[in-house]
């Protein structure tokens, strides 16, 4: 048998047994009185252990969301970004959109002291077809101010205007070192990549009244012509500020004073007008449009003047109802024939004229049937025969003018989604399927070659719709650059935008 043992209970403490010992840890017990050779050590930064609080606020967060989450909620406080296009959104308050930079190669903003109606670009000597960064570009603008007095025709230059800095993997990790990475990459890398800030150069001459219009003489750029709000057009010379421009690039040029005033004025009209345009074929020749509904031409003469003479009238036509404002609202001339330009009227016409025949038009049809003016038309310069128009309605359409001859030509497409009116339109200058539009909301770049298809047909937006650009407030002007490619401009009440979209 295994021997049984006794289990040991402790002895209970005897107080006055001095062999004893005391139930109170070391650290706990009474000290001693400190002497010489009994010190004591304490340590003046005692470490102090606090409770973790941050986990219990993790883990409530947790909570919070996995209640939140169980609920089928997208939880209340949280941001969600959206985008958003003007042809199928509510309208939004001024400075709700945020851009998204991944849309642009290219952005820049700017806002001047007074808004601006109208502006055309300047070519200059640094070629066509240009793409590589940074651009540079001159345009001429003319101010809506809030008295006649205050008014400019301003030549500004835009340099360094660099390509947008997209943020890529290697930005937010850092980019993997590689040893056999040649030292002379470093050289060779390319000015596109490099974020300068944008400069600005302006020079400006004063004009009298509010710049309805601006265009520039196609074959010498130096030339500009105003429509002013106080029923006069206006000529002026800028090659003085162009040369400013030269010189400040470091080449050497006689500098001549910057004019204070136009060199050629015109009165003859009864009323202001927006229409205005300069001939391709024809250096010089110059067709103006009022609201009343007349056309002047001007001819250049030998001595640096013009003579202006009337030639159409639309309020003697028999095919307009009384009722209806006959004013020309635009005018283009055509980009193959020397005489012949056309039209966009009030009441939803459009005119073709030829300067042989006064008085007159060649073809004209209501191509609005419930009478919305045409505010805008642009001509094809690659295909002589295809015209563009832009209505008061919003509609935007694409015609050809080889059935103009019919009774009720069908458009070769229409949109209508624009749901304010169309304020300019303008053909690519290289790409002959391609056109940029704008209206009150935004610019809008579209490609007549993307067909309609089963995929297709059922959006809410045209698939010919390749850019939206929006942001700014009531747009008024979008132009081609004529040597930057697909690069726009767009003018607008808050201001002015340069850009180059990334699908283009």
């Amino acid at each position: 048998m295994g021997k049984k043992t006794k289990r040991n209970r402790p002895a209970k403490a005897d107080n006055n047994d001095s062999k004893s010992k005391s139930p109170l840890a070391p650290a706990l017990r009474e000290a001693k009185e400190e002497t010489k050779d009994n010190l004591r050590f304490e340590d003046p930064f005692p470490e102090i252990v606090a409770e973790d609080e941050d986990d219990e606020q993790w883990e409530d967060a947790d909570d919070v969301d996995d209640d939140q989450g169980n609920e089928g909620g997208d939880g209340d406080g949280m941001e969600v970004i959206q985008s958003w296009n003007p042809l199928t959104g509510e309208p939004l308050e001024p400075g709700k959109l945020e851009m998204d930079p991944s849309a642009y190669k290219m952005v820049h903003f700017l806002t001047g002291e007074w808004p601006s109606l109208s502006f055309d670009f300047i070519r200059d000597d640094l070629g066509d077809a240009r793409t590589k960064f940074p651009h540079s570009l001159i345009a001429a603008i003319g101010t809506q101010a809030d008295r006649a007095g205050q008014n400019s025709l301003t030549v500004m230059k835009l340099a360094d205007l660099s390509k947008v800095q997209q943020e890529t993997d290697d930005d937010i990790l850092g980019e993997e070192y590689d040893p056999e990475k040649d030292d002379e990459s470093a050289d060779e890398e390319s000015d596109d990549e490099v974020d300068l800030d944008p400069i600005m150069e302006h020079y400006s001459i004063p004009h009298y009244g509010g710049v309805n219009r601006v265009r520039c003489m196609p074959q010498r750029t130096e030339i500009v012509a105003t429509w002013s709000d106080q029923g006069t057009v206006n000529l002026f010379n800028v090659s003085s500020i162009l040369q400013r421009f030269s010189t400040s690039e470091g080449k050497t040029t006689k500098m001549n004073d910057i004019p204070k005033k136009p060199f050629f004025s015109y009165k003859g009209h009864s009323t202001e007008g927006y229409a205005l345009d300069w001939s391709l074929q024809k250096q010089g020749l110059l067709a103006s449009g009022d609201c009343s509904g007349s056309i002047h031409l001007w001819n250049p003469r030998e001595e640096g003047s013009y003579a202006v003479s009337s030639f159409y009238e639309s309020s003697n036509t028999t095919d307009r109802l009384v009722d209806v404002n006959p004013s020309v609202e635009d005018l283009q001339w055509s980009p193959t024939e020397a005489t012949v330009f056309g039209a966009a009227e009030c009441g939803g016409y459009i005119r073709i004229f030829d300067t042989r025949a006064p008085h007159k038009a060649m073809l004209g049809h209501k191509i609005h049937a419930n009478g919305a003016d045409v505010n805008v038309l642009s001509w094809n310069r690659l295909v002589s025969n295809l015209l563009a128009t832009g209505g008061d309605d919003g509609t935007l359409s694409v015609w050809d003018l080889r059935h103009f001859s019919k009774e009720s030509p069908d458009p070769l497409a229409r949109f209508t989604v624009h749901k304010t009116p169309i304020t300019s339109v303008e053909w690519h200058p290289t790409d002959e399927s391609m056109l940029a539009a704008s209206d009150d909301s935004g610019a809008y770049v579209y490609d007549l070659s993307v067909e309609e298809d089963a995929t297709t047909k059922d959006l809410e937006i045209p698939p010919q719709l390749l850019f939206v650009h929006c942001g700014s407030e009531q747009f008024k002007e979008v132009h081609w650059h004529p040597q930057i490619s697909s690069c726009l401009m767009a003018t607008a009440l808050s201001g002015y935008s340069v850009f180059i979209p990334s699908n283009l």
